[in-house]
């Protein structure tokens, strides 16, 4: 693979944390669709409510056993601040939240370069665990099996990780990356 003249190396920031937390309380999900606007519940089609936060944007799954998927956030600041104001949400409807919530990472993805240029028929040829079919999409899929970590790779070192729970993961993921393809012959 080559590198580009005068590109620095990786360049990655985090563009989206999944996590899950549970508040430990039942939700009333047809008074919390009722009473506040930024909500949208359709019980026939999925058990969940959908709550939009402005800031942080971020988007919450909230089920009425109170599990609370929350999704959109770029740090783990703006998770507890999107958790925070969805307490005080329930609060309008009288639901008090006595817990602190413990929030499990399911997932972040990063986006970024690497700073080469990259053959994907090459790398679809000569590593394992790749999908590549340019006729459908221009990035070719890569499972990283031993960082836990899925990459979209594009020909001009432009970059997609998946599958890591800390920014930590994703910078040694990206590191093996790196690594792996630079010994592609």
């Amino acid at each position: 693979m080559t590198k580009k003249e005068g590109s620095g190396d990786k360049s990655i920031r985090v563009v989206n944390i999944v996590v899950s937390t549970s508040l430990e309380h039942d939700i009333p999900l047809e008074k919390m669709a009722a009473v506040l606007s930024n909500t949208e519940y359709n019980p026939e089609q999925f058990p969940g409510l959908v709550i939009r936060i402005k800031d942080p944007k971020t988007s919450a799954l909230i089920f009425s056993s109170g599990k609370v998927v929350c999704t959109g956030a770029k740090s783990l600041e703006k998770v507890e601040e999107s958790i925070q104001q969805i307490i005080e949400s329930l609060k309008k409807i009288n639901v008090e939240i006595t817990v602190t919530p413990k929030i499990t990472v399911q997932n972040i993805v990063a986006s970024g370069s690497i700073g080469m240029d990259l053959n994907l028929n090459k790398l679809a040829m000569k590593l394992d665990n790749t999908e590549y079919e340019p006729e459908q999409f221009p990035g070719l899929v890569y499972k990283l099996m031993e960082a836990k970590a899925t990459f979209l790779l594009f020909s001009n070192g432009k970059i997609v990780c998946t599958g890591t729970k800390s920014e930590d993961e994703v910078n040694a993921a990206v590191d093996k990356l790196i690594e792996v393809l630079n010994g592609v012959e």
